[in-house]
């Protein structure tokens, strides 16, 4: 008999949760769909390659005002110097130096998307980067109602992301875990700064080395 009670309260358990998600994700449903019709209002950059953090700088120069993230990108300095060369204002990039792979680039910046009251996102990748990047991107930014696209910037030479399917299926295994626990938990990155703070004289005195194909090696002097 007690068996028996057992197994009814773990039903009816069951039946609540089923009950839970499915009132939640039709909810998100309807949420992405309207962020979906909405302007892009913010940009987050995965790190990888300098190319995206030229287009970037280039974009800003011309104009885009958006908000971005760039999300353990190149080294600060380098950045700084790319949207100089350009004269591409600083006012709206902020740097994110936690991260150490493509599902730590979103659950870092989802709390300062999420500041930014971002609702549709462009995401700034590479070609080779882009289906786990997508993939992870829909559920770790959509479980919080933010709908993502993929900009794509090509690579010259070596990709900076080379797939391997393994690690994309164990990302987004890890992603759909973390995609509920950061419902009730969320991580914080501490170092998050705008690329205006950073100090080329105190970098230069310490040293630092910039990918090649930026062509920034005599400017770094020059602060």
């Amino acid at each position: 008999m007690l068996m028996f009670k057992g197994l009814l309260r773990l039903k009816g358990g069951l039946l609540l949760l089923l009950l839970v998600l499915t009132c939640w994700t039709s909810s998100l449903g309807t949420q992405l769909y309207r962020h979906a019709q909405q302007p892009i209002d913010a940009i987050l950059v995965l790190g990888g390659s300098i190319r995206r953090e030229m287009v970037i700088a280039e974009t800003v120069a011309q104009g885009n005002s958006l908000p971005i993230l760039i999300s353990q990108g190149s080294q600060p300095p380098c950045i700084r110097l790319l949207f100089e060369r350009v004269s591409a204002p600083l006012s709206t990039v902020w740097l994110e130096t936690c991260a150490d792979s493509t599902f730590d680039n979103y659950r870092y910046s989802l709390p300062t998307l999420q500041a930014w009251q971002a609702h549709h996102v462009q995401i700034v990748t590479s070609p080779s980067h882009s289906p786990r990047a997508n993939w992870l991107a829909k559920i770790l930014l959509g479980s919080h109602g933010i709908w993502s696209e993929m900009r794509l910037v090509q690579e010259t030479g070596v990709p900076g992301n080379v797939e391997n399917p393994l690690k994309t299926i164990a990302d987004v295994v890890r992603s759909l875990g973390w995609a509920l626990i950061s419902q009730v938990y969320s991580i914080n990155c501490e170092s998050v700064f705008p690329l205006s703070s950073v100090d080329l004289t105190t970098w230069n005195e310490q040293g630092f080395t910039c990918e090649h194909q930026a062509d920034i090696e005599m400017e770094k002097r020059d602060p």
